[in-house]
């Protein structure tokens, strides 16, 4: 018999990737400060993919705590421009200058998911995606975030690739699922081995 499955994030695009797969879930989101969290991980010298595993089970072990018989996704997605990792823009203004330290480089976005199940890790896992933006002017990335609007401050980059965040890049290397935030492949077949899901 199947669990319950909860999906501790409240990410809409997660969300959806889940319902598309035909998994049944219900949604709660961690309340953990995920800046409290990554501020002494940064300070040990964590590189930003094991920074991603880290929240994401530690968001799945916070909801776990709530219903402990559940099987709990987490998942976290970090962002590395070399040495530096970028968050989600606070405003458009945020938005703007990010998109000026993007443009002409490749960064890397990290895409962790765990399993945790009455406080226990079962199942931990980080894809990585390279993308290449192209180079931009000023006026380009105005016209840009105007299109965009809002939208372009839920996503740690200032874009949203499934949206017209596409138009930025000149080169994508990964699949679309880690570059929106969840490693959805590795996570079906967990999920299939652990007998949750049948197909």
């Amino acid at each position: 018999m199947a669990s319950e499955i909860v999906l501790a994030s409240g990410s809409v695009h997660r969300r959806h990737m889940l319902e598309n797969a035909g998994l049944r879930f219900s949604v709660h989101a961690s309340q953990l400060d995920e800046r409290a969290l990554e501020a002494p991980l940064k300070d040990s010298g964590a590189t930003p993919d094991a920074v991603a595993e880290v929240l994401a089970e530690a968001k799945a072990g916070e909801v776990s705590e709530r219903f402990p018989r559940a099987l709990v996704i987490g998942a976290d997605q970090t962002l590395a421009l070399g040495d530096q990792t970028l968050h989600k823009p606070a405003d458009m203004e945020a938005a703007r200058r990010a998109l000026l330290q993007l443009q002409g480089r490749t960064h890397e976005l990290h895409s962790a998911v765990a399993l945790v199940r009455g406080g226990q890790t079962l199942w931990r896992h980080v894809s990585t995606a390279r993308l290449t933006m192209r180079e931009l002017t000023p006026a380009e990335i105005g016209r840009y975030l105007a299109l965009a609007g809002e939208a372009a401050l839920g996503s740690v980059g200032a874009y949203q690739i499934e949206g017209p965040g596409i138009r930025l890049m000149s080169r994508v290397e990964g699949d679309l699922f880690t570059i929106i935030g969840l490693p959805l492949l590795p996570l079906l077949a967990e999920l299939r081995a652990m007998g949750e899901i049948d197909v």
